[in-house]
């Protein structure tokens, strides 16, 4: 900042702007951690207020068995479309090969929940997701358990505001998520994984 030909009043009263501008922002910040820290709102919440979530701009891929569970309890269909990853991260090819076959069409697409035009997700609304836990899609169960067609891995996914936990939480207990209950949902995921629509056409072609 040049202060050449300005009166020691006018710098002194620049620099107290200055000053004062730099304090208000880090009494905000000061703010915003102790409201972080100290608040006992649910980990989700509290991410939702300063973070987008794992509802928005997510690839939230979906089972036909997902499909029909969230179809049944919600009525609502069309809900639905083959899409590409748009993050790197959700290529499978090295980590989970058979990801990678059964989720992936050979035009690189797989079945994905719709996004709200703002990014959300199709089933988000102003108090969170939509659906009932029992029927969101399985690999919302499961998030952020980390895992394979060989099983839950020992660290949790990426992607969790961890640095909003307190000191000695985890990041898995202070979520609920039981890993029990987590390796019967990743069980069920990968059954599902292989079934495809050409599947359900042929048994019910057989069927008539």
């Amino acid at each position: 900042m040049a202060f050449q030909g300005w009166s020691p009043g006018t710098r002194i009263a620049t620099n107290m702007k200055v000053y004062l501008g730099a304090a208000r922002r880090l009494l905000s910040i000061t703010l915003d951690l102790q409201e972080i820290f100290v608040s006992d709102e649910f980990l989700c919440v509290r991410c939702a207020k300063h973070y987008s979530t794992c509802c928005q701009g997510t690839d939230i891929f979906v089972t036909l068995g997902d499909v029909r569970r969230m179809t049944e309890a919600s009525s609502a269909t069309n809900f639905t479309e083959f899409r590409p990853p748009a993050d790197p991260a959700y290529d499978q090819t090295e980590e989970d090969p058979f990801w990678q076959k059964h989720v992936f069409r050979s035009d690189g697409k797989r079945r994905v929940v719709k996004h709200q035009p703002n990014g959300d997700c199709h089933f988000l609304g102003p108090q969170g997701c939509t659906l009932a836990s029992t029927v969101r899609p399985l690999i919302c169960r499961l998030y952020p358990f980390d895992y394979t067609a060989d099983g839950l891995k020992e660290q949790p996914a990426g992607g969790c505001p961890v640095e909003l936990l307190r000191p000695q939480q985890k990041l898995l207990q202070v979520l609920g998520m039981d890993r029990g209950q987590a390796e019967q949902y990743r069980a069920q995921l990968y059954v599902e994984i292989v079934e495809h629509e050409d599947t359900n056409a042929a048994s019910e072609s057989a069927a008539a």
